[in-house]
């Protein structure tokens, strides 16, 4: 089955902002961007998308410019969930969290948040439903921790080398699921 990953362009926040599930904005002017993304999927698809606005916009523009069978937002597809860090600088969080979060973020919960195990398996029973009900092309469009967790459950590269896959701003990415 072909997955088509589709990662959210550029947001609002400056750089080094942790945002994670905070619902920001994305930057523009866009257009440019999502027609290149549209010239690399397929005519005709099935898609799905975090419920956050900087997804939702880039879906509902692919929804309106191919043929999409079905549309749907799910709250497993969101980015991890940073708790107490939400929108803050990774500058200002505090080293004696950061530094055994950096060490570990597999295992490590962000404190009031996640951590990248509890985000891999909820991504994992989204791609389990997701690809039992059809064999139509699937377009994801999510966040950057999604997409290496899906890459991760396709490759089965271990959770801690998730970062290995260099996932850019609108890039898209087709696997063979």
């Amino acid at each position: 089955m072909e997955i088509y990953l589709v990662r959210h362009t550029e947001t609002i926040c400056e750089k080094g902002i942790c945002y994670g599930q905070s619902d920001v904005d994305i930057a523009v002017p866009f257009d440019e961007i999502f027609g290149r993304i549209i010239s690399e999927l397929p005519s005709e698809a099935i898609i799905f998308s975090s419920p956050l606005k900087r997804c939702v916009i880039l879906a509902k523009h692919i929804q309106e410019n191919i043929k999409a069978i079905s549309y749907q937002e799910d709250e497993r597809l969101k980015e991890m969930n940073f708790g107490d860090w939400e929108l803050k600088s990774w500058n200002e969080i505090p080293s004696e969290e950061l530094n055994p979060w950096m060490e570990d973020f597999v295992n490590i919960k962000v404190s009031n948040g996640e951590s990248f195990v509890e985000l891999h398996e909820r991504v994992g029973q989204f791609l389990s439903e997701a690809i039992s009900t059809t064999n139509q092309p699937i377009i994801i469009v999510a966040h950057a921790g999604i997409i290496r967790s899906i890459l991760c459950h396709q490759s089965s590269l271990p959770l801690r080398d998730a970062f290995n896959n260099k996932v850019d701003f609108g890039q898209v990415i087709k696997i063979d699921f």
